[in-house]
Order: C-alpha cells, then structure tokens, then sequence
C-alpha cells in the first residue's frame, strides 16, 4: 500500500516534529522509536545522539556530512547512523523530504547488523573486514535505492503506523523494525575493492567458490581449478585470510547450516548432511563454537 500523506502537501504537516524537539523526546520517554520530517531551508550543524538514528530521502535529494565524509543522498536512500557518530545535514529545498526515524532500543544497534551480515558468508566477511578494519565497525551504513525495493516498503509502513495510530500500532512498529533489520542486511552489498591486489583478487574468487560450493569443494580441487600448488595456494590463502582454507571451509558449512536451521523446517541431521559435514559430534561441537548454543535451540 502506497502511503498518501508524504505525496500530498497537505498531510506534511503532520509531521509534527523537528529533529531537536525529537531528540528531547526520545531521551526523556519510554517509547522506542519517534519519526519525524527533517526542517528544510537551514543546514543542521554537525552533532552526535545517543541513539540510533535512520535517515530516509523519501523525496528529493540531500547532502550530509558523516564524519569527514560526504555522503549524497538521491531519493530512496537511507542512511543508518550509530549511536555516537558525528553528522550535519545541508539545505533542504522545498521538492526535498528527509525522514529521521530515531531508535532507543538498545538492541537494535549497528553491532547486532555487523553480526547478521558477517554471518551471510565467508567472502562477505572478508571483504567486510578489509573494508571498515578487522577488529573495527562501520559508524553508519549507506543503502543505496536500487539494493531493494522492499526497503523502503517497510519504512513506508514504519512511517504510516507512527502517524495513524490505529490500534496496536507499537506493536506492529516494533515488529516491522526487525523486519527492516533483516532485509537491511539481506540487501547490503560490498563490492569488490578495486584496490584488491593480484592475490586478494585471486583469495575472492575462491571465497566464492566455497560460498556456492561449500558441501563438496576442497584445496585440492581450487588449486586445480586456478592452476597453482596445493601447498603454495594454501599458504596465500593463509597468509591473505588469516585462517586455513580448511577452518574458512567448516566456517562457511557452519553459517550454511545456520541459515538452515533459522529458516526451515529441516531436521538436523539432513542440515548436516546438506552442508557437507560428516561427522555429527564435529558439527555441534563447532556450531556450539561459534554460535553458543546449541543447533536445536
């Protein structure tokens, strides 16, 4: 369902506050999340909040500072700010509507996006990881339009249950959150640098294959495929990674079955035969490793 009061200019006002009076309210209120129209025809200085907080170009465009990057905002963009992280938003004209969607749940936060994406694959990973620095997390995170229509679907429904109010709207707002939350990271995409050297270029592709491949691919079929020594591609692999092939491998299975287990119905023994693992005790043991629980839970 299309929202009608963001396309007629007379429901614009009922975007009653502005992002100072929304941040007072957000600090001093139990509530979870507040939405709001950003002011137009005045930049806004560069400053921090204690929550998190989403920008939606819902129409128009905008420019915003985040850090001492500039970032240009086109219509549909979103941009996912951390708690702490230090931005100014420039002149809006008059066609321009930025969305603010502050969040004070502590649980939904930039850490919990960084563990769901890392968990997506290894490549994803590795290029996560070199991208922001090992040991480190994005501050923001910038989601482009065309990396999903559903998006902003999701925020369209955000937006109209906050400004209806119809019954039960929390509720349902707080469950469209985590929705967002999924399809963020389902949709956030991180190219190949194209700073990526011969060797990191060649560890990429391998990722890869044992992204799409994980149940049946080996060193010793990769090495053939790209036409180097076992022993000399495993320790690139090493060397570039930081992990053996043969550790990068079970992790991959790992999240493979993850998935599995998250969002079907299949039994655990057919997951682990799914993913390529022979041993049973082997598998829990490392799904217990990396995920602290164990499959069944």
């Amino acid at each position: 369902m299309v929202i009608p009061f963001y396309k007629d200019s007379g429901y614009e006002s009922s975007f009653i506050f502005s992002s100072y009076c929304c941040t007072s309210i957000v600090n001093s209120s139990n509530k979870n999340i507040y939405v709001s129209k950003h002011n137009r025809y005045a930049p806004y200085p560069m400053h921090t909040h204690t929550f998190l907080e989403v920008n939606y170009m819902l129409r128009g465009e905008a420019d915003e500072i985040v850090g001492n990057k500039e970032i240009h905002l086109n219509q549909g963009d979103l941009l996912l700010l951390d708690v702490g992280c230090e931005h100014s938003i420039g002149y809006l004209g008059t066609n321009d509507l930025l969305i603010n969607i502050l969040f004070q749940d502590r649980t939904i936060n930039i850490d919990l996006l960084n563990s769901l994406r890392s968990s997506r694959s290894v490549l994803y990973e590795f290029l996560i990881n070199r991208k922001v620095g090992v040991g480190n997390r994005a501050s923001y995170l910038l989601f482009r339009q065309e990396n999903g229509r559903e998006i902003q679907e999701t925020l369209d429904r955000i937006i109209e249950e906050y400004y209806l109010q119809r019954d039960y709207a929390d509720t349902i707002i707080k469950a469209y959150l985590s929705i967002l939350i999924a399809q963020l990271v389902r949709n956030y995409s991180v190219d190949v640098d194209k700073d990526l050297t011969k060797p990191q270029l060649l560890i990429t592709k391998i990722l890869q294959d044992i992204n799409d491949n994980d149940d049946t691919i080996s060193l010793s079929y990769v090495a053939q495929k790209y036409g180097y020594n076992r022993n000399y591609l495993s320790n690139l692999f090493r060397s570039t990674v930081g992990e053996t092939f043969s550790e990068v491998l079970t992790k991959q299975r790992i999240m493979h079955a993850h998935t599995l287990l998250s969002s079907t119905q299949m039994p655990v023994s057919e997951v682990i035969k799914k993913v390529g693992i022979s041993n049973r005790t082997f598998f829990y043991k490392k799904y217990r490793d990396y995920y602290h629980k164990a499959p069944r839970e």
